[in-house]
């Protein structure tokens, strides 16, 4: 039996190695506790294929868990001839993780304690659960440690039903997720799940076989780009992440907010001393060796005489001060990179005072000076701003991709759009131009990070930025002929200040790219909005390419490949003779008018669906966000057009045309128009369930009931007076922020100012019924609506703070408070009239 299940666990690796060779970006994940009961997952394996094993069989698995602590159960395993039940149990609860296998209703068989920090960093391991049938032995093997049980007394035929999840009576349910699944006996059962959609799991081969309720398939995560958090800071603020903790920054002159990708969790630190440099555009860089995050100015248009590049401690956010220094000019939208092995920072390129740049500065850590790289041979790098800048420190190598600017270097020649490719070596100052590919899609230019993984490929963002309401995209370039993919969805940004801005990084323990998007509004006061995608990431292409592009060639072939590396296995096999969280809240007090505040994640969305509420934002009919193809006009004639169609029957062309082209030509305006609807009705084409009609002469929109509006919705349940049954729902919509946020067109005023006067008696009077049902999340969320309207409303603030200590939420609570004061006092000039004890009786 030792030899068997040696045997076992080689072919189980060669297949598990197959399989993440074929179907990488695969698994299942499975919502549990945190969900109500319906909406847990279960799944079936087999569903009502009834399969037999003799003398042996194993269920192999790689199993990922959330960081949270709870219990449950991973999988029960049926045997529909005995109707003995075996089941895996998780708990983490403790110091340690355990997981007991156990025969159902009588005894635990196996106790696995197991290290709770080296599980939770890895984001896979592997589970392997055999039978011996013949020996009556029972082996749980995690993570590479094998336990077992002896004289179980097995039946030499087993005909299991395997559920994971949610089973029967069973919902104790962690939160966790599977890939590379497979039941292996006399015959292999192999299911990389790859489904993106519905509630039908097929083998290796494409054969429906089990059945899923409730799934959520991990191929989507590499497609859409998930929306983890936002922040806004109203003072200049940064942002930057550091892998080693796994930490977002976002930081100004008072305080920094970290944000933990893997645990979900943020804590808020307060310096003890104000940040030294004072923040023009909130450039930084993070010395992961020493643990500092630095933060940089280049240039300042005014007399300035403070520090310029300052360090904080994060270990114990203490600053100190680096450097005076500046550049000769200002340089937007550089690019940089850090050399750990010499302790130096370098950037390159960028935009100031009418100038393009091609320089090199470099920052030495330690000489705490700014230098100017000279020497440089070989091919030449034009002036240029909006470059993305990597680093591969094996051959200490920099990479310089695409951007604009020109030959001169004087903006008022004019710019270009580049798109190539630099290698430049900084031991011999070589410069080597890769390649040049033409371009015949809308210019974009990449963000200023880019993700370097081996020799052959690289990994940035890019947006067309010259439209206000634009669009980033995930590209991946070849570094050998520029030939690229566009993978994933789409992320919003707006793009009408020159500060904004965004990065990717990539953490490789986590196997994540993460996309940072600050967006300024008035070149002082940000949003910070965080995504994550999983990696490798996916074209649309092929997240939809299983099972109906599987087929009998591709799977011989990967059966013949088995077989080789089986062979192959086995021999070395011989040779070797058989060789084998808690989250802690933070206490703050910030004393500043510049604090920094954290919104929750944002709420699911559907498809078919418009957003109004927040950022604008549409989903089409396979919840793919389209958001992008709405430029700033279709924009408007949409949100011009139902607001009329709201308020009265429709808008007339009349009144469209001398509301958006009031200075135009009659024969150019009707042009205008036509283009415009014809656009704006191709787009919505994309949607199901709703219509833009011409009747009587006006135009109007249409929603039919497999189309969803947020505000229409909310308007709907106002009407209704049914406050009390859709209450919850109702603050959901409206929590999800202002109405036609950042959408500062005055063509927007008036449907603006309808909706709010709509919505503000509404708040009031429900933010104080949801506290007197004691609904107090629900209370929370529309106090912050109705700040949304009235920024000093103090009924809104009364019910918050009560709310939050009515939820044990005493820092939060205070921090909602000072907000408020500070904000009353910028406004009023005056200083309010109610203290924080007075307001939380």
């Amino acid at each position: 039996m030792l030899l068997f299940t040696k045997i076992h666990l080689l072919v189980s690796l060669i297949l598990g190695f197959i399989m993440s060779q074929s179907y990488f970006t695969g698994g299942l994940k499975f919502h549990g506790n945190e969900e109500a009961i319906d909406q847990r997952t279960s799944y079936d394996i087999f569903g009502e294929h009834e399969v037999e094993f003799s003398d042996h069989f194993t269920i192999d698995f790689s199993l990922s868990l959330s960081p949270i602590d709870e219990i449950g159960y991973i999988l029960r395993i049926k045997n529909g001839v005995n109707r003995r039940i075996f089941n895996l149990f998780y708990d983490s609860q403790g110091d340690r993780i355990v997981f007991k296998f156990n025969e159902e209703g009588k005894s635990n068989l196996i106790v696995a304690n197991m290290d709770k920090d080296q599980l939770f960093k890895k984001q896979w391991f592997d589970v392997k659960i055999s039978f011996d049938l013949i020996g009556d032995a029972i082996t749980l093997s995690i993570d590479n440690e094998i336990f077992s049980a002896k004289n179980q007394q097995l039946d030499d035929t087993y005909l299991p039903r395997i559920l994971f999840g949610k089973s029967d009576h069973i919902i104790d349910v962690p939160a966790f997720a599977i890939k590379n699944l497979s039941v292996v006996g006399e015959e292999t059962y192999s299911f990389p799940l790859y489904e993106n959609e519905g509630n039908i799991v097929h083998d290796i081969n494409g054969n429906p076989y089990g059945e899923v309720i409730n799934p959520d398939w991990l191929k989507n995560y590499a497609y859409f780009w998930k929306h983890q958090v936002s922040f806004s800071s109203k003072s200049v603020a940064g942002a930057n992440y550091n892998p080693q903790r796994k930490e977002i920054y976002y930081y100004n002159q008072d305080s920094i907010w970290r944000y933990n990708v893997q645990t979900g969790n943020t804590h808020l630190e307060v310096f003890d001393q104000k940040n030294p440099v004072k923040l023009i555009l909130g450039t930084n860089f993070i010395d992961t060796l020493e643990n500092r995050l630095y933060t940089y100015e280049v240039y300042y248009d005014k007399p300035y005489e403070g520090p310029t590049v300052a360090s904080l401690d994060l270990d114990n956010y203490q600053w100190t001060e680096e450097s005076y220094e500046q550049l000769p000019t200002q340089l937007h939208h550089h690019g940089a990179y850090i050399n750990h092995s010499k302790s130096q920072y370098s950037i390159f390129g960028g935009f100031g005072n009418m100038k393009y740049s091609k320089d090199f500065f470099t920052f030495d850590l330690e000489q705490k000076e700014w230098k100017v790289e000279e020497g440089f041979t070989g091919d030449v790098i034009s002036p240029r701003y909006f470059s993305s800048v990597g680093y591969q420190p094996e051959n200490n190598s920099v990479y310089v991709l695409g951007g604009m600017g020109n030959e001169s270097g004087d903006q008022s020649v004019g710019r270009k759009y580049y798109y190539d490719l630099y290698r430049v070596d900084m031991d011999t100052k070589d410069v080597t131009k890769l390649w040049e590919i033409p371009w015949d899609n809308d210019n974009v230019v990449p963000v200023r990070g880019m993700v370097l993984l081996n020799d052959s490929t690289l990994y940035t963002l890019c947006y067309p930025e010259h439209f206000s309401e634009s669009y980033l995209r995930l590209y991946r370039f070849s570094l050998k002929d520029g030939s690229y993919e566009i993978l994933g969805d789409s992320i919003p940004i707006r793009s009408d200040k020159i500060t904004t801005n965004a990065n990717l990084y990539f953490d490789k323990g986590l196997n994540n790219l993460y996309a940072v998007v600050q967006e300024f509004e008035d070149d002082i006061s940000s949003d910070l909005k965080i995504y994550s995608l999983a990696f490798p990431a996916i074209t649309k292409e092929e997240l939809s390419d299983f099972p109906q592009k599987q087929n009998r060639k591709a799977s011989l072939i990967a059966l013949l490949l088995g077989v080789a590396m089986i062979a192959m296995g086995m021999g070395y096999f011989l040779y070797r003779r058989f060789k084998l969280k808690s989250s802690e809240r933070e206490k703050a007090d910030v004393e500043s008018d510049r604090y920094i505040s954290v919104s929750k994640k944002e709420q699911t969305v559907q498809p078919n669906s418009i957003y109004l509420f927040g950022n604008f934002m549409v989903r089409d009919s396979k919840s793919r966000d389209i958001t992008y193809m709405f430029s700033a006009q279709l924009k408007q004639v949409f949100c011009l057009i139902l607001h009329y169609s709201i308020s009265e029957d429709g808008i007339t062309s009349q009144h469209l045309s001398n509301l958006l082209w009031p200075d135009k030509p009659a024969d150019k305006v009707k042009n205008s128009r036509g283009v415009t609807i014809n656009n704006l009705r191709k787009t919505l084409s994309e949607l199901d369930g709703i219509e833009l009609v011409h009747e009587k002469g006006h135009y109007k929109i249409v929603l039919h009931e497999e189309a969803y509006c947020d505000y229409l919705r909310c308007l709907e349940i106002i009407s209704a007076h049914e406050m009390n049954t859709y209450r919850d729902e109702f603050a959901g919509i409206v929590h999800r922020g202002k109405f036609l946020y950042l959408s500062d067109d005055p063509l927007f005023d008036l449907f603006k100012e309808e909706a709010e006067t709509k919505l503000e008696p509404v708040l009031i009077l429900e933010v104080e019924k949801s506290f007197a049902s004691e609904s107090y999340q629900t209370t929370i969320s529309l106090a912050e609506a109705l700040f949304n309207i009235d920024p000093l409303n103090e009924t809104a603030l009364v019910y918050q703070v009560k709310a939050m200590l009515k939820l044990s939420m005493k820092e939060e609570s205070k921090i909602a408070y000072r907000t408020f004061v500070i904000e009353y006092n910028r406004v009023t000039g005056k200083e309010f009239g109610h203290s924080y004890s007075s307001i939380s009786l």
